[in-house]
Formats: C-alpha cells, structure tokens, sequence
C-alpha cells in the first residue's frame, strides 16, 4: 500500500467514526429536547392547577 492509499484509508475510518458520533449526537439531542418539551408542558400544567385550586380556595373561603 502507498503512503496516499494508507492516508486515503485513515481519513476514510476517522470520517466514519465522525458519522457515527454525529449520528449519536443528534439522537441525544432530540431526546434532549423532546423532554424538555415534556417538562414545559408539565409546569404549565401544574401553575394551572396551583392558580385554579388558588381561585377555588379564595371563593370557598369567601362563602
């Protein structure tokens, strides 16, 4: 094998490692994301709650 064929072929291993680093990545990153979409959804779901048993209170102790 030449020199440029050896190099040739490094290039070519570390450009797949790359890939496949890539590709993680960007898996975990929409993981990422898709549970901090969970978790905004999940307070606004509970500073809802918090507010509607705040009204509910209020009214039932103003009775």
């Amino acid at each position: 094998m030449t020199e440029i064929s050896e190099v040739a072929e490094r290039v070519a291993a570390r450009r797949a490692e790359l890939d496949e680093g890539e590709k993680f990545l960007a898996e975990r990153l929409a993981e990422v994301r898709a549970e901090r979409k969970d978790l905004a959804t999940a307070m606004h779901v509970g500073e809802r709650i918090h507010a509607q048993l705040g009204t509910e209170k209020a009214a039932t102790q103003a009775v």
